[in-house]
Parts: structure tokens; C-alpha cells; sequence
């Protein structure tokens, strides 16, 4: 039997007559000849008031009872899916984490997959079950105790489902109908894409785009798993949605597939440091300790100024999302305490944000540089920073101009065009 994972998130299980909304997409897999493994997300805001009650009762909590508390809304969820669908006269069961058992590392509310051996889901779709609904988000450590796998748990574990059981597909229903060139609340003109390579799926992932998890897509990527995002509230075929798949599916990619943006980015500078060899190392260290998430990086020209005894310095600029502004600070400071670097003064900008452009086509074309920067030069928007992989151009701009920026560069790289 040809076999097909189905994960719904919070939104698409929110209450009863949703559930068994997606109870009836899943039939009509089974109606299509699958067997099918459903995971499941705990009702729309259920974990977050689990997360409340936790900390309400224990600020240094346990972690081990942690998970036992938050990973509880999956399994609701699992039991009233496999009841809705045994009512619908599909043979389903219930599956926790540690009946299949997922098996993950003992690093609670961050775990990561171990393993998933096949062979009690497959004994059961032996025996003529049609649906296994697994809890999402969970699994068991080596210790027996239960885990939960971080933010975007459920889709990572729909992936790791499809890579093990060498699933056809995996289909990621969520509120959305599919990737789309960018946010289609900032342009109207923003395009539902057919398919997106597993590369500009991740940059536009990491980049802010919320339809799917970085982690997900990381695994799908791996073990070459095809995935689907498409929306859990409209009537859906073999063709709807965005595929997420492997870049030799696609025939031609356009030069540019999508825009990204991200408002949470704080711009950082720190001025006149002493221009020497091993600075860069005495900067990024400390933050990386400081478990701050340095991205774009600039380093001005040196200077030497006449009758300083400091020698040449330099402007180290960089940008870190805005939540870890304090911790960067501190982690300067503290630096400067050890004596392992010096400066005038540390410059913070939060009004910034961050703008990119992705597509695997930027490999062979030239020029996407210079559209980009012409195109934010027509509306007299200023670039602070720039940073650039093989498949992306990111700028960091003033945040006031962020609509603007992503409206000019969905135009200028004409991406309402199929």
C-alpha cells in the first residue's frame, strides 16, 4: 500500500467540528488507496496555557515534568481524531510518543529524534487498520520518560515520520493554501507558488516566511522527503498547494522565487575597536557563548588616528534579533571587563528591519545585486548592512520602510508572473 503522512497543526484541530473537518480529508486519502499517518498539534492555544500553568506553579521547574504537562494536548487531540474517524467507519487507532516509540534524546522541551522503528505501526496496518494518529511534539528518552521536541515539534515529527516509513508524501495542512512569493497582507500581488526547492524553502524559512519550521524543512532536505503545505479550511486535490521538493523537480527556476522580511532585528556597532589581529574572534565569541544569533556582519575600513596611542581601529557593525539586544550588551561588557577587546561606545538601532531576496536561480544569473539595490534606490530607500549567500541577498533597512521595500522588490523582480 502506497502510504501518506498528514500532519494538522493547532488551528486546522482548534475544536470538535474542526477536527472533524480534517477527519473527512484524511477519509478521502484512505478512499485514494493510502495508508495513512496522521499527526496531530494540541488545540489552538492549549500548549501555551499548559506552558502558563507550568510556570505558574514552578519557576525553576523540572524539565522532565514539564514535558510530561505540555505534551498532553497532542494526545487529546490524537484520541478525538481516531474516535471521529472510527464513527466515519475508518479502522484508526491512537498513537502516543512512546507506543511507537518515537525515540529521542533526553534533552527535555528541546529533544531530537533518535529513531522511529516501523514495526508496531506496520503490525497494526497488517492486521487492516487504515489510520495511525500520532501525538505530534513527543517522544521518549532512553530514561523512559517522556519528551517534547521545541517550537515546530509537530511538523519535525511528520517529517521524521515520512523519512522513516518512506512515505509518498508528506502533506502539512495549516491555515494557509500554500508558500507564496511573499506576504500576500503587505502586496496583493503576491503568487501562490506550484513548487519551491528545499533551499529557498529553508532560507525563506529561516528569514521569517511562518508557513513552515527551519528544523522540518532541514529533515525533509536530508532524507529527500517531498512535502506539501496546503490549507486545511478549503477543498483540496492531488494539485493544491505548494510543493516543497528537491530542485531537479523543477524544470526552471526563476532568478528570484520569493521575498522575506523580518521586523525583529536590532542593528549593533560597535565603535572605534582596536583593528588587530584575532578582534573578530575576542566579538563573536563571547556572543556565541552568550547564545546570541549574530547574522549579518560588517567591518568599516581601518583607521589610524594621529597622536592616539590605541593604534588602528575600526566600526564592527552586526545584527542579532531585537530579544537578544541585553544579552549582546552584556556579553560586550563582560568582554571589555576581561580586557580581551576595547571601544568608545556601543551603538544600539532597533528601528531597523530586515528585507531578503531568495532563489536558487541567483546561482547562474548575474545581476540580481544590482536590481535589488537599484530597485530600493527608486524609493529613496537607504541600505545599512548587506549580507549575501549563493541563493539569497539580504539588506537591513530603516524598519519604516519595510512595506515599501518588499512591494518595490516584488515588482522589480517581477514575481506576480508565473
Amino acid at each position: 500500500m502506497p502510504l501518506l503522512v498528514m500532519k494538522f497543526g493547532g488551528t486546522s484541530v482548534a475544536d470538535l467540528a474542526r477536527i472533524e473537518n480534517a477527519a473527512k480529508k484524511v477519509q478521502a486519502e484512505v478512499e485514494r488507496g493510502y495508508d495513512v499517518i496522521v499527526i496531530v498539534s494540541a488545540m489552538s492555544g492549549k500548549t501555551n496555557e499548559m506552558v502558563g500553568w507550568v510556570e505558574s506553579t514552578s519557576k525553576l521547574y523540572d524539565a522532565r515534568e514539564y514535558d510530561a504537562v505540555v505534551s498532553s494536548g497532542e494526545n487529546v487531540t490524537a484520541g478525538l481524531m481516531a474516535l471521529r474517524l472510527q464513527e466515519m467507519g475508518v479502522p484508526a487507532r491512537s498513537w502516543q510518543g512512546w507506543q511507537v516509540p518515537i525515540n529521542t534524546t533526553s534533552a527535555h522541551s528541546s529533544a531530537r529524534f533518535v529513531s522511529i522503528p516501523r514495526e508496531n505501526i506496520d503490525a497494526k496496518f497488517a492486521e487492516g487498520f487504515k489510520v495511525a494518529v500520532v501525538a505530534g511534539f513527543q517522544g521518549v528518552s532512553a530514561e523512559g520518560r517522556i519528551t517534547t521536541l521545541g517550537r515546530g515539534g509537530s511538523d519535525t515529527t511528520a517529517v521524521a515520520f515520512a523519512a522513516a516509513f518512506g512515505a509518498e508524501r508528506c502533506d502539512i495542512y495549516t491555515d494557509v493554501d500554500g508558500v507564496y512569493t511573499t506576504d500576500p497582507r503587505i502586496t496583493n500581488k503576491a503568487r501562490k507558488l506550484e513548487k519551491i526547492a528545499f533551499e529557498e524553502m529553508l532560507e525563506l524559512a529561516s528569514l521569517g516566511a511562518k508557513v513552515l519550521q527551519t528544523r522540518s524543512v532541514e529533515l525533509a532536505m536530508r532524507y529527500k522527503v517531498r512535502l506539501r503545505v496546503l490549507s486545511s479550511f478549503e477543498d483540496t486535490d492531488e494539485t493544491s498547494g505548494t510543493l516543497v521538493c528537491d530542485e531537479d523537480e523543477i524544470m526552471e527556476s526563476k532568478v528570484v522565487s520569493g521575498v522575506a522580511y523580518s521586523r525583529d532585528e536590532a542593528k549593533l556597532t560597535l565603535v572605534r575597536v582596536e583593528d588587530r589581529p584575532g578582534i573578530a574572534a575576542a566579538i563573536f565569541g563571547p556572543l556565541a557563548e552568550a547564545g546570541v544569533n549574530v547574522d549579518m556582519i560588517v567591518q568599516n575600513i581601518s583607521e589610524v588616528e594621529a597622536g592616539s596611542a590605541k593604534g588602528a581601529t575600526t566600526d564592527m557593525t552586526f545584527s542579532c534579533p531585537t530579544n537578544q539586544i541585553a544579552r549582546a550588551k552584556k556579553a560586550m561588557e563582560d568582554a571589555v571587563a576581561a580586557g580581551t577587546i576595547s571601544y568608545d561606545d556601543l551603538v544600539v538601532d532597533t528601528d531597523v528591519a530586515k528585507v531578503s531576496v531568495v532563489g536558487i536561480g541567483m546561482r547562474s544569473h548575474a545581476g540580481v545585486a544590482a536590481t535589488m539595490f537599484n530597485a530600493l534606490s527608486a524609493e529613496n530607500i537607504n541600505i545599512k548592512v548587506i549580507a549575501t549567500s549563493e541563493i539569497k541577498i539580504s539588506v537591513l533597512i530603516d524598519r519604516k520602510y519595510m512595506e515599501l521595500a518588499v512591494q518595490a522588490l516584488h515588482d522589480a523582480f517581477q514575481l506576480e508572473k508565473a
